[in-house]
């Protein structure tokens, strides 16, 4: 029973202070400002950090890092997203406006199916203990995946999702302020059109699903507990709007990171295969974890790439 109304306080404060963000401070739609997505961003680690703080007293040590390695995973991962991000809004040309209510609602519809996933996760490591090795072999594959690959350019016309989209809903050709469906006179009758921003709605989710398959095992790498897992996942997913506003101009300028997440999934992926034959402790986890990332940061900024220099120097 303790549980149940854990998962339920838990949620029910989450569905607060997702009202408050969409129904008070921001109502009206409206282009966020660095320093407005700065603030926010603050708030939200904040929360995420206390929060971490109340299970390391209630919990225990071991519990409070296993919450701090798993928020440190999702950030660091969710960072990647960005740079579809950038791309998707770059190529649909969606109005500085309206991005905030398209992340808004992509992160809502990230919970739920994260919801999801963490519960199926947590299922199968409890009634089959070798899908760990599946998880930890998918990780370290999908590590040196991410370093080998290289950001493309979108190619709407063979993207599935937009695909279906038109499909399923006639797609008007401009935007209708924040509205993701308008009423349209289509062939002498009155139907229900999907604008460009619910197409660019559906690509966010369809992305975050993609990388969820990739950071929820990684999670799972350093905790077994589905309340750390989902309560890391929901902390680091609330910040990714504002985290995004901050970043969205200089992303491509951490050029290294890739390389470090990269290795950091491979870490938690070897972490995994081994667990039965050695169990890495947490707190050497966390601070590879942290070493790793901070290095690709650091080198980001110490070697830039030859356009980031010039253009860096040119802003000086």
């Amino acid at each position: 029973m303790t549980d149940l109304w854990l998962w339920v306080g838990f949620n029910t404060l989450i569905l607060l202070l997702l009202a408050l963000d969409l129904f008070v401070f921001n109502k009206k739609p409206h282009e966020i400002t660095t320093r407005e997505a700065a603030i926010t961003y603050i708030v939200w680690v904040s929360i995420a950090l206390a929060f971490g703080a109340g299970i390391y007293l209630l919990r225990g040590a071991e519990r409070g890092l296993e919450y701090f390695a798993g928020y440190l995973i999702e950030v660091t991962l969710s960072v990647d997203n960005m740079f579809v991000f950038v791309l998707i809004f770059g190529f649909f040309r969606v109005p500085l406006r309206y991005q905030h209510r398209v992340l808004f609602w992509g992160i809502f519809g990230a919970l739920v199916m994260r919801g999801v996933m963490i519960a199926a996760g947590t299922y199968l490591i409890h009634h089959f203990h070798w899908i760990l090795y599946v998880f930890g072999a998918f990780l370290v594959f999908s590590g040196i995946r991410m370093a080998m690959h290289q950001d493309d350019e979108i190619h709407p016309e063979s993207n599935p999702v937009i695909r279906l989209v038109r499909r399923l809903f006639p797609v008007t050709a401009d935007y209708h302020a924040e509205h993701f469906f308008v009423r349209q006179e289509i062939g002498g009758q009155l139907r229900l059109a999907a604008t460009p921003l619910f197409v660019v709605l559906a690509l966010v989710e369809t992305t975050d699903l993609l990388f969820a398959v990739d950071s929820i095992p990684a999670v799972f790498a350093v905790t077994d507990d589905p309340f750390i897992v989902y309560s890391s996942n929901v902390f680091a997913i609330l910040g990714l709007r504002a985290l995004y506003f901050i970043l969205a101009d200089v992303i491509d300028r951490f050029h290294y990171l890739k390389i470090g997440l990269s290795v950091v999934l491979v870490f938690v992926g070897v972490k995994m295969l081994v667990a039965d034959l050695y169990k890495i402790p947490i707190a050497a986890s966390l601070g590879i974890i942290v070493l790793v990332l901070g290095a690709s940061v650091a080198a980001s900024f110490w070697w830039p790439r030859t356009g980031d220099a010039i253009e860096a120097a040119e802003h000086d």
